[in-house]
């Protein structure tokens, strides 16, 4: 099969290596679309995603596939069947997964199987991916483009749960990407009463408005603390960190309340920083969430349909481009671009 391989020092390429094998409570996934992660594909392209040491790399891991084989022991997945999150499990003639879903095939697990059989979460059959791996079903009228947002949607759902977020209180998002403009979203469903928005982009700040921020401000513009402490003076509940710049942590200490948190979900290339807290407050609490439970975001999933199904969210709002996979290597391209108009990229294989 195809799979996109990356060396290290970052060249990509299109490679051929086997089909994955499987055991009998996994399936086998013909992959029909799989998004780019501005954040954890990027990183290991360039050598500085934490502990991916091992190179080549098979890249992807935003995947929708259809179960086209399954083990004997799968009784939760049917031949056909939509799935999310696709991984390969095994390094494929010398090449390590870096998750590996940017390939032709991949697998799936059957948890409740497992589960079912005695097989639990430590044992070797079993894999934590298998919870996250939801079947799309068909009433939910979703195209697999459409569903690798899903993906996203669920990883930032579950990772406001582990935050803590409630309704009624007020939290500041730095950075209005694609998984900004998520969490701007995800913020005013629940119920939070101030969002604000923080970018050094225009288009970006308009984009935060129309997902229903309170407030946006281009940081190269205005006073960052001054227009923040006009709407809220006491400082916010919460300060998001969506796109991965270790300065934020200190200059979010100058915005949050007293008893506030810092929230890292952004994954920074440098793995360190000095903290100066002389300007927070007297309490406060720093929390990183950048490598989501796939247990949690299988829990997220109804929700997340319930609110596409509803209309609450349409996944191709943020879907700014879509690749062939013989054009997979122009999509990784564009991300490098970094152009203002780009959101997420998604590549579908039919």
């Amino acid at each position: 099969m195809k799979s996109l391989r990356v060396e290290a020092g970052g060249a990509l390429s299109i490679c051929e290596v086997s089909k994955p094998s499987y055991n009998d409570y996994q399936a086998l996934v013909k992959v029909l679309a799989c998004g780019v992660c501005n954040g954890t594909d990027s990183k290991i392209i360039h050598g500085n995603f934490k502990n991916m040491n091992e190179y080549p790399v098979l890249l992807g891991h935003e995947a929708v596939g259809e179960v086209v084989e399954k083990g004997s022991k799968v009784t939760n997945l049917n031949i056909g069947d939509i799935v999310l999150l696709p991984f390969l499990y095994e390094a494929l003639d010398g090449n390590y997964p870096g998750w590996g879903a940017f390939s032709e095939y991949a697998v799936v697990g059957d948890a409740k199987a497992c589960i079912n059989d005695g097989i639990g979460e430590n044992a070797a059959e079993f894999d934590e991916s298998y919870y996250g791996q939801t079947v799309i079903r068909k009433e939910d009228n979703l195209d697999p483009v459409g569903a690798v947002m899903v993906i996203t949607y669920r990883e930032v759902l579950s990772a406001i749960r582990r935050f803590g977020f409630k309704a009624n209180q007020s939290v500041v998002i730095f950075g209005a990407g694609p998984v900004g403009q998520i969490f701007i979203k995800f913020s005013k469903l629940i119920g939070m009463e101030k969002v604000i928005a923080v970018d050094v982009v225009d288009d970006k700040i308009e984009e935060a408005m129309k997902m229903g921020a309170d407030a946006a401000f281009n940081s190269r513009g205005v006073d960052i603390e001054q227009e923040i402490r006009k709407l809220l003076p006491e400082g916010a509940d919460y300060i998001v960190d969506a796109v991965g710049i270790n300065s934020l942590i200190n200059q979010a200490m100058k915005l949050i309340k007293d008893q506030g948190k810092i929230c890292c979900y952004g994954i920074s290339p440098k793995l360190g920083t000095e903290l100066d807290w002389s300007m927070g407050p007297y309490n406060w609490t720093l929390q990183f969430e950048q490598f989501p439970s796939k247990k949690e975001e299988g829990e997220a999933h109804n929700q997340i349909m319930a609110w596409i199904n509803s209309g609450e969210l349409n996944p191709y709002d943020l879907i700014s481009d879509v690749y062939d996979f013989d054009h997979i290597l122009e999509a990784f391209e564009q991300v490098d671009k970094k152009l203002p108009r780009t959101k997420k990229i998604v590549v579908k294989y039919y």
